[in-house]
């Protein structure tokens, strides 16, 4: 049995991990950080990680573009830059609403998240940016965007 094992190691050994590339599955633990330090995301502090499919229309490219090469197990860091992650804020996101548009007794908070609903249904986001005696200004900019994101990334599995 002692030899068996000693067989099963060495070809554990002579065993090289691959390169993941477009079209595969990951999951990676990742640890997103402003250039101040301050950290936007931590998928280790919710305990699971993120899983998505290399090339998705749904992750940022340039993050996909640094993980591609990669190996299981291997860790990274990298930025993405703002034009490459959420882009410019857009001053035309940013919209004065009547209060009456939300429920009478609401708590109006600058920087606090709201969420509503667009005209066509979907779901919207936007961050209270400044409140008046009438009117609130919503802005509907992505959180980050306007901000570098700094990336440590590590490939915990490829399927």
């Amino acid at each position: 049995m002692a030899k068996a094992k000693t067989t099963k190691t060495a070809k554990k050994s002579t065993t090289r991990a691959k390169k993941v590339k477009i079209g595969q599955s990951v999951r990676v633990h990742y640890k997103g950080t402003l250039n101040d330090g301050t950290i936007f995301d931590h998928s280790r502090d919710r305990d699971e990680t993120l899983d998505f499919e290399l090339g998705s229309e749904d992750m940022i490219p340039a993050f996909q573009k640094a993980i591609v090469g990669m190996k299981t197990g291997e860790t990274k860091t990298f930025k993405v830059t703002c034009d490459d992650a959420y882009g410019q804020p857009d001053p035309e996101a940013v919209v004065e609403v009547p209060k009456e548009a939300f429920p009478e007794d609401y708590p109006f908070k600058i920087g606090d998240a709201v969420m509503g609903t667009a005209p066509n249904g979907q779901p919207i986001r936007a961050t209270i940016s400044s409140v008046a005696d009438d009117t609130v200004v919503l802005d509907h900019n992505h959180p980050l965007a306007g901000k570098d994101l700094n990336f440590e990334v590590e490939l915990v599995e490829v399927q």
